[in-house]
C-alpha cells in the first residue's frame, strides 16, 4: 500500500513531472506545462531536437537529455539518483502525453517502486481528440495504440479487437493504413462503420467516416499524409471468442495477445493457449514474454 501527496513538502526529494506537448498545433500547450518546463532542472525529452523547437518558441532555456526507447535501461538509474538528489525533472513525448505508445511507463514504475513522487500534467491526446469528434459512442472506448507490423499478428489483434462492443481506438501510420483497413477487412463486416483521423489540430486536419468498405475505397484514392487515428465501431452484437483452429496458425505470443485483446488476464490468456497447445505453462510463459525462441 502507498499514498502519495503530490504537492507536500518531499524533504528534499525531487519529483517528476510527466508534461504532454502538442500533438501538432502549438497553441494546445497549456500555461502549466510551459511553467513547468521552465521551473525544473532537467528536460527528460524522447528526441531532444524535436523539443528544442517546442523549448525555442517558449522561450524555455532548461536543460534537456535524451530519453527514448534504446536508451531507457541507461538513463533510468541517472533520473533516480538525480530524483533522489532533489532534482526535479520533466519528462515528455515528442507529441502528446508520455508513456500512450511512448517512452514513460518504465520510468513512472521505477519512480513509484522508491517512492519517489510522480505528477501527471493533463494535456493534449491523439486518441480522446479523435474520438470526441468521431460521431462514434464516445463511452466506453478501448484504446489499443499501434498494431503489430506483422500481417498475421495483426490479424490475430483485429480479430480480438473487433469482437469489442466498445468503440476501439488504434493509431496508424500513413504508409500502413491502406493496408491496415484491408486486413480488417478479412475478420470484419464490410458495414462496421470505421472513422480515419489525421493531421489532428493541424491546418490539414481530417476526418473520414464511413463504412469499412467505403473506407477501404476512400484509403486506396487518396494520398494519405499525416499520423492517424483510426477508429472502430464498437460490435453490436456478443462477443465471439476466436476459435482453437483460428489461433493455432499464430505463433504463441500472437495467442496469447488475441486472448489479452478480447478481455483474458495475461496470466490466465497463458494458462488457456498452454492447455490449448498441450504445452507447459512456463513454455509459453516464456514465448509470450520473449524470454527464449521456442515455443
Amino acid at each position: 500500500m502507498q499514498t502519495q501527496q503530490s504537492f507536500a513538502d518531499h524533504a528534499g526529494v525531487g519529483t517528476l513531472y510527466l508534461v504532454p506537448t502538442p500533438i501538432g498545433n502549438l497553441q494546445d500547450m497549456t500555461f502549466r506545462a510551459v511553467d513547468t518546463l521552465k521551473a525544473v532542472d532537467l528536460i527528460a525529452a524522447e528526441d531532444t531536437r524535436n523539443t528544442q523547437k517546442l523549448l525555442n518558441h517558449f522561450e524555455i532555456t532548461t536543460k534537456q537529455i535524451s530519453f527514448h526507447e534504446h536508451n531507457t535501461q541507461e538513463r533510468i538509474p541517472q533520473f533516480i539518483e538525480k530524483l533522489q538528489q532533489g532534482l526535479d525533472i520533466a519528462q515528455v513525448s515528442d507529441a502528446g502525453m508520455p508513456s500512450i505508445s511512448d517512452p514513460g511507463t518504465e520510468l513512472v514504475a521505477a519512480c513509484v517502486a522508491r517512492g519517489l513522487t510522480v505528477v501527471p500534467l493533463p494535456g493534449a491526446n491523439a486518441g480522446l481528440t479523435a474520438l470526441i469528434a468521431s460521431g462514434l459512442v464516445p463511452q466506453p472506448f478501448y484504446f489499443y495504440g499501434f498494431l503489430s507490423r506483422k500481417k498475421q499478428e495483426q490479424k490475430a489483434e483485429l480479430t480480438a479487437l473487433t469482437q469489442r462492443q466498445e468503440t476501439v481506438i488504434i493509431y496508424e501510420s500513413p504508409f500502413r493504413v491502406a493496408k491496415t483497413l484491408a486486413n480488417l477487412a478479412t475478420v470484419c463486416e464490410p458495414s462496421r462503420q470505421i472513422v480515419a483521423c489525421r493531421e489532428l489540430t493541424k491546418r490539414y486536419e481530417e476526418f473520414a467516416r464511413g463504412t469499412l468498405a467505403e473506407m477501404i475505397d476512400w484509403s486506396q484514392n487518396h494520398q494519405l499524409k499525416g499520423e492517424f487515428v483510426l477508429l472502430i465501431s464498437g460490435n453490436p452484437n456478443e462477443p465471439v471468442a476466436a476459435t482453437t483452429d483460428e489461433l493455432a496458425e499464430l505463433p504463441l505470443k500472437a495467442q496469447v495477445e488475441a486472448l489479452i485483446t478480447a478481455g483474458d488476464k495475461p496470466n490466465a490468456a497463458i494458462k488457456a493457449i498452454a492447455k490449448r497447445r498441450q504445452l507447459q505453462r512456463q513454455v509459453v510463459y516464456n514465448a509470450f514474454h520473449e524470454l527464449n525462441n521456442e515455443e
